[in-house]
């Protein structure tokens, strides 16, 4: 029986060892901000409370005009949203926009959205196909100086 109680004993010290090594990491200051709709002072007021009582929530910032809050402090993205949403905003969304003079295209097929603020578009990359870039050099040798038929077209 000493052998097993010695065996006890270490795999005891053994989890306790390894609980007290655990340390939780200190998340990164980060910027999260959330698209909610609210209509009303009472909508925006939940919101607020609601996530500044999250752990590590520095400052909160709500625009109910653009349908924005932006959350600065050490905390999870994803806990943010999650908190929102429980406020009974189901349809709270990272925020998709960028600001207009930001996107190289902003008129292009889906970046401009009717219900972006205004001066926002969506972040839409430009969609580079190998037609386009065959196309364009077609036209800039058209008009060489290199090319003796270069006004052909005149």
């Amino acid at each position: 029986m000493g052998a097993l109680d010695y065996l006890s004993n270490f795999c005891d010290t053994v989890s306790v060892t390894t609980s007290t090594i655990k340390r939780s990491k200190r998340k990164a200051m980060q910027t999260v901000e959330i698209k909610v709709r609210m209509d009303c002072d009472g909508c925006e007021r939940r919101v607020r409370n609601a996530v500044t009582s999250l752990k590590g929530v520095k400052s909160v910032e709500v625009n109910r005009k653009q349908s924005r809050v932006i959350v600065s402090g050490y905390v999870d993205p994803n806990k943010v949203l999650k908190r929102v949403k429980s406020t009974g905003k189901v349809r709270a969304q990272f925020w998709p926009y960028v600001e207009q003079h930001l996107v190289y295209y902003p008129y292009a097929y889906g970046a401009y959205d009717r219900r972006a603020p205004s001066g926002f578009v969506r972040n839409i990359m430009p969609s580079a196909s190998s037609n386009n870039h065959q196309d364009d050099h077609n036209l800039v040798s058209l008009f060489s100086d290199d090319n003796v038929n270069a006004c052909s077209i005149m």
